[in-house]
Parts: structure tokens; C-alpha cells; sequence
């Protein structure tokens, strides 16, 4: 019984710190996935912003003209539009957080 203590000890250690390093790589992973998802809407905008010489008034006319693509099923995009010639403020959420914010 006492030969066995030690490996299963070590065993457990083992796959402990395994799962740590598996969810913290699935954590930055994540927010890697968000930041990209900013970054495509944030370029879309400017691009727009550069093409027609004003800012976009939503998301969804992004999609139609720019073809901007962001998973719905991960993201929350909000897109706060105040004028044509003022940069519009962009945030994108993730839907597990419970944020309710619709598209606009």
C-alpha cells in the first residue's frame, strides 16, 4: 500500500497542473478570439469610414457593404452610432457573460 502512495500522489500532481494548463490556454485563447473580433468590426469601420467619407450607421450595414463577419453565437456587438463624421464606440462581448445588449 505504501509503494502506491507515492506515484498516485505524483499522478494526481501531474494531472492537476495538466488541467490548470489547459484552462488557462483555453482562457487565453478566448480573449484572443475577442480581440480579433474588435479588431475585424473596428476595421470594417475605418475602411468605410475611408471609402464613403463618413462612419457606418450600424453593424448590419457593415455587414451587407463590407461583408463584416462575427460569430453572433460567441459575440454581443455593440455599436454605439452618434454621427456620421464622430468614430462610432464599438464593443464586443462575450455572449456567455450574460450581457444583454442587442445588435444594432
Amino acid at each position: 500500500m505504501r509503494q502506491l502512495v507515492l506515484p498516485l500522489a505524483l499522478f494526481a500532481l501531474l494531472m492537476a497542473l495538466f488541467l490548470w494548463g489547459m484552462n488557462n490556454v483555453d482562457a487565453t485563447t478566448q480573449s484572443e478570439q475577442l480581440k480579433i473580433a474588435e479588431r475585424a468590426v473596428t476595421r470594417a469601420v475605418v475602411k468605410c469610414y475611408a471609402l464613403e467619407g463618413q462612419y457606418p450607421p450600424s453593424v448590419a450595414y457593415l455587414r451587407e457593404n463590407y461583408g463584416l463577419s462575427v460569430d453572433e453565437s460567441k459575440y454581443i456587438v455593440h455599436f454605439d452610432f452618434f454621427w456620421g463624421n464622430i468614430m462610432p464606440q464599438i464593443f464586443v462581448f462575450p455572449r456567455n457573460q450574460g450581457f444583454d445588449l442587442s445588435h444594432t
